[in-house]
């Protein structure tokens, strides 16, 4: 679901909410008041949207942070999916 999001079963307030994630990721300058708009459209609050801001951009942030750095990933996790190495 992480990585085909588009095809997963979500509901159609968590298809909203990858649509801006992605769009917040991707073409963060085209985002407008019609972003926000269409999140309260499927019943977020204001609170949750924030909130929701506030992670996909934190996420945003701190994988830049890494990458400019060159932090390399931890050896001990797994891909998605697999369980935690031992």
């Amino acid at each position: 679901m992480a990585r085909e999001w588009r095809t997963a079963p979500l509901s159609p307030a968590d298809r909203a909410l990858c649509e801006f994630a992605a769009k917040l990721t991707h073409r963060q300058n085209e985002m407008t008041a019609d972003d926000v708009d269409e999140l309260r459209a499927h019943r977020l609050d204001d609170t949750a949207i924030h909130d929701a801001a506030q992670v996909i951009a934190y996420f945003n942030y701190i994988t830049r942070i890494a990458d400019a750095l060159g932090v390399e990933p931890e050896t001990f996790i797994g891909p998605w999916g697999e369980p935690p190495v031992q």
